[in-house]
């Protein structure tokens, strides 16, 4: 049978194929489990020995300005040093040159003790953009010219006054007359003539300081169409300086200059050290009650007048933003530095003021009239002469919230604070 004889071999055939498929997948297993065991024992050291971190960027030390001034003929004379190059901008804006630091890593301000002539103050602020180096003058009309070198970072800035304005910044005595002091009598002078007979002094009001309220990182109240009241208050501030500088010719300080952040405390300090005989601090109003609408004009004391007044006072006091807040339980606290800076002589004109600029408003700008208030507000407390807080408007009511962002009502705001100050100096002006 060669049939079933030539099946054998095939058969034969088939059966040794088989086994060698069955060997290949034993081999293929042995390997794979040797790579498994591997990739495990990879995975267990990765997980056991630390991996080598990124190098880390070494963080950029804060750099450190310095600054020497010095009195030169004619005006004073700055040297702002540093140890890292640094870049920067000047402004003049009235009485106060700025200059604009950028600096990603911040930056220092080392404070050292100085007398001058011409300059008041130097301050460091922090502003969006920017670190502004405020220098603030005697005098708005001066010049500036700069010079500069690097490795190592030094600015030299030289302000001259005009010739006009000379021998007034040269010779200008310290003002500490205030209103409610009694005048001094002139002395004798010595000469050959008889002594004239002394005059009275007239009071006078000598310097005005205008604080726009809130500023930087403390925006204030905000309107529904995203107003900002510290761009408000700046703005008021701004266009009354204006005014008071074209129609009295009274010296005027304001708080801040620009957008940028100033401590309660610190306001009343500008006052204080520029010897201010009046501080009138801006302000818009915001109430839960987006109907809430007029102007009011507030001065300081010991209790509120009513219990929106106090609210209004605890909410300017204890801003979101600030970092030092003060709680309702420590009013108490602010009592005392009241009497500290016995506050009590100046209420009446600041009573006064109060009135006479609310006159005004209400009849400039035909809101509702909320009256005269008085209520504990912290950046008045400090300050050592009559002071008042108008709340121009309510941003947080949509209608008067517009009517802020016009400048046209801006300016009548500005009129009628100026027109309520220039009544009240007149009371003090005559012999």
């Amino acid at each position: 049978m060669p049939s079933d004889a030539g099946s054998i071999p095939a058969a034969s055939t088939i059966f040794l194929y088989r086994d060698e498929e069955a060997e290949m997948p034993k081999a293929t297993r042995v390997i794979t489990g040797l790579l498994v065991s591997f990739l495990i024992l990879v995975i267990v050291l990765s997980l056991l020995l630390p991996l080598p971190l990124p190098a880390q960027k070494k963080r950029q030390p804060v750099p450190v300005i310095k600054v020497e001034l010095v009195d030169i003929s004619g005006g004073s004379r700055l040297k702002i040093s540093s140890g890292r190059n640094l870049n920067y901008s000047l402004r003049k804006t009235g009485q106060t040159l700025t200059v604009s630091f950028k600096s990603a890593s911040g930056l220092r301000f080392d404070r050292t003790a100085f007398h001058s002539q011409l300059v008041t103050s130097i301050d460091l602020a922090k502003s969006p953009e920017a670190y502004l180096l405020l220098i603030k003058t005697r005098t708005a009309d001066f010049a500036y010219t700069q010079s500069a070198r690097w490795n190592p970072f030094e600015l030299t800035i030289e302000l001259k006054v005009s010739e006009e304005q000379k021998a007034p910044v040269e010779s200008r005595p310290v003002i500490t007359e205030k209103l409610t002091e009694a005048p001094a009598q002139p002395q004798a002078a010595i000469t050959d003539q008889p002594a004239a007979r002394p005059v009275a002094a007239r009071k006078e009001v000598k310097t005005i300081v205008i604080d726009p309220g809130h500023g930087g990182n403390e925006t204030g109240a905000k309107g529904a169409y995203g107003t900002l009241e510290k761009d408000i208050t700046l703005s008021v501030s701004h266009k009354l300086k204006e005014a008071i500088e074209r129609g009295l010719k009274y010296r005027v300080v304001m708080t801040r200059e620009a957008d940028i952040s100033v401590p309660l405390e610190r306001r009343a300090a500008i006052a204080n050290n520029n010897k201010a005989d009046l501080f009138i601090s801006i302000h818009v109003n915001g109430s839960r009650r987006t109907k809430a609408t007029g102007s009011e004009t507030f001065f300081l004391s010991l209790n509120a007048s009513d219990e929106e007044s106090r609210r209004l006072a605890y909410f300017e006091n204890n801003s979101q933003e600030l970092e030092h807040q003060v709680p309702e339980k420590d009013f108490d606290d602010l009592k005392l530095i009241l009497w500290d800076m016995a506050q009590s002589a100046y209420l009446k004109q600041s009573s006064q003021l109060a009135e006479l600029v609310q006159q005004e408003l209400n009849e400039l700008l035909n809101t509702r009239n909320r009256g005269v208030k008085q209520a504990p507000f912290k950046v008045l407390t400090g300050a050592a002469c009559p002071a008042i807080l108008v709340e121009v408007a309510f941003i947080t009511n949509p209608e008067e919230e517009k009517m802020l962002q016009s400048e046209d009502f801006q300016a009548r705001v500005a009129e009628a604070i100026y027109r309520g100050l220039n009544k009240f100096l007149q009371l003090y002006e005559k012999p």
